[in-house]
């Protein structure tokens, strides 16, 4: 590795170890249904986010529920000496892309079969706090301007 790439790859780490993740892979729900669920917590406090995927009859709110639980405690792994109660957490960025397809056909009149596509998911869920937030925006003005 040239000395170009290791220093991007070295802040690449340095810019993941204060980053809290969560990511579910393979979830057999369309994303079209899932992105429902996802720009309904966007930007939300994170208790918020809880209580509204808590008590959303969707069945995809239960998977992101579990998600958010587990960027949760990924934010609370890399932040040992804080107590979650002192910080604002918010849902920073989610998303979510398409997975693989599974076809299926189903039987159709004269001999021919339609195409069943079952779509599946992957979602990518980022936590952060909102004083790193608002630092980040600062950071950000000052290198514009």
């Amino acid at each position: 590795m040239g000395a170009r790439k290791k220093k991007a790859a070295d802040a690449r780490k340095e810019l993941m170890k204060s980053t809290y993740v969560a990511k579910l892979n393979n979830c057999p729900t369309s994303p079209r249904k899932m992105r429902l669920v996802a720009d309904m917590i966007r930007g939300k406090k994170v208790d918020q986010a809880l209580g509204l995927l808590k008590f959303s009859k969707k069945e995809a709110a239960g998977n992101m529920h579990k998600l958010l639980l587990s960027a949760i405690n990924n934010w609370q792994a890399k932040n040992e000496g804080v107590r979650i109660e002192d910080e604002t957490l918010v849902v920073s960025q989610v998303f979510v892309d398409s997975a693989r397809q599974l076809k299926r056909l189903r039987p159709a009149p004269q001999g021919r079969g339609y195409r069943i596509r079952k779509r599946s998911n992957h979602v990518t869920l980022f936590v952060d706090t909102i004083n790193k937030k608002e630092n980040k925006e600062q950071v950000t003005e000052n290198t514009e301007a």
